[in-house]
């Protein structure tokens, strides 16, 4: 059996993005200990960068040793006790996933749903509250299965009444892309992953915990369900006990203190401002070509955009042709979205000028071959204009 050696690719998908060469070197640094004093440091160093990301104070603010699934599966096993009523406020793939994993934490799960590319109405909200009065309220700030944001200010307003419910937010696709203000909007609980904004590979959780959501978690009935994801041995070996509690992903915590130093370089304000001006860019260029996009302006992410497969055109078709021909990976439609929209992820080092302009320009030349008539030069010269404009 030959080495292997992966195909280059764009990735402009709903993840991974792509990774900066630096993050890469950190990755092929030499292996030490996960309680070498060395790697320890690493480890403060990581924990401090991640606050500044997540923009908290939080004492326990750590990566956990796996995706950002784990992060989830963190968040309501630590927090939810057999019994405990949970709101899940759900439009997409990952609002679906959390309430599985309420059920399956023994949690009373109450669904506030809404359609599917569409943000929430807060009276709703209001109102299943008061009539649930939940130990946790989780929300996903960044659905990255339809491109809706929903904006955290909205619910700390509503929750102002529910001073006893925990704040829940899933950031996987908006930490690093999207201020996420973990201390200014009371987040409780905030998870995300590295493969999107952070721009490190997959596999490990950022996660975030308030101190009275610790709190919570310390005076618990009953042991967390999970052995790996209970926080209450976690934390002991990244705070100053250092105690053993699993061999840590050594490379992976290299890398993503590289990315994290990236992004302080970059500075949070000028980040989220790059990733924004992408996002309008690339939008200009897809209405500009006469397509459309699913979510309405006020929803959108600037991370993840949602954009309408035209009819009679094949989904399929284009996104093979993309990556074939092109290099360029993009997303498809899950659920009831399946074949009706392209999911284009716009995130850390993905997101770029240079990117948004390539694939307008190979994204028009496949739709004109498949048949749709679209506005010949129209979506890169709108994009182009954004960026002039600037």
């Amino acid at each position: 059996m030959n080495e292997f050696h992966p195909p280059k690719r764009i990735l402009l998908g709903p993840g991974p993005s792509d990774v900066d060469p630096r993050v890469l070197r950190a990755l092929a640094a030499p292996l030490i200990g996960h309680l070498d004093p060395e790697f320890l440091k690493a480890m403060d160093d990581i924990q401090q960068l991640l606050r500044i990301v997540f923009e908290t104070k939080n004492r326990l603010t750590i990566p956990i040793s796996a995706t950002g699934s784990a992060g989830m599966e963190a968040g309501f096993s630590n927090l939810i006790e057999q019994g405990d009523s949970v709101v899940v406020c759900v439009n997409g793939v990952f609002g679906e996933r959390m309430s599985d994993i309420v059920k399956r934490c023994g949690g009373v799960l109450t669904r506030l749903e809404t359609t599917w590319g569409t943000g929430f109405d807060m009276d709703q909200l209001r109102e299943t509250l008061i009539q649930t009065h939940p130990k946790v309220l989780a929300v996903v700030h960044a659905e990255t299965s339809t491109g809706v944001l929903t904006p955290p200010e909205k619910i700390t307003e509503v929750l102002t009444d529910f001073p006893e419910t925990l704040f829940l937010l899933d950031c996987v696709t908006s930490l690093g892309g999207h201020s996420v203000g973990v201390d200014q909007h009371c987040i409780d609980f905030a998870y995300s992953g590295t493969q999107k904004c952070l721009s490190c590979p997959p596999g490990l959780s950022p996660i975030t915990v308030s101190e009275r959501a610790v709190a919570q978690i310390r005076k618990r009935q009953t042991k967390v369900q999970s052995w790996y994801l209970d926080l209450t041995m976690v934390e002991k070996y990244w705070g100053s006990d250092r105690t053993y509690h699993h061999t840590a992903p050594v490379s992976m915590n290299y890398a993503i203190r590289e990315a994290l130093r990236l992004i302080t370089e970059e500075g949070l304000p000028q980040r989220w401002d790059r990733h924004r001006l992408n996002h309008r860019a690339l939008v200009a260029g897809i209405e500009a070509m006469g397509l459309g996009m699913l979510v309405k302006p006020e929803d959108r992410l600037w991370t993840l955009n949602a954009i309408k497969v035209p009819e009679n055109v094949s989904d399929a078709t284009v996104r093979s042709r993309l990556l074939s021909e092109f290099g360029i990976e993009i997303g498809g439609g899950l659920g009831p979205l399946k074949d009706k929209i392209w999911r284009v992820g716009l995130m850390g080092t993905s997101s770029q000028q240079n990117n948004v302009l390539l694939l307008l320009s190979a994204l028009e030349l496949i739709l004109i071959q498949e048949g749709f008539h679209a506005n010949r030069s129209a979506g890169v010269e709108a994009a182009a204009k954004i960026y002039t404009e600037a």
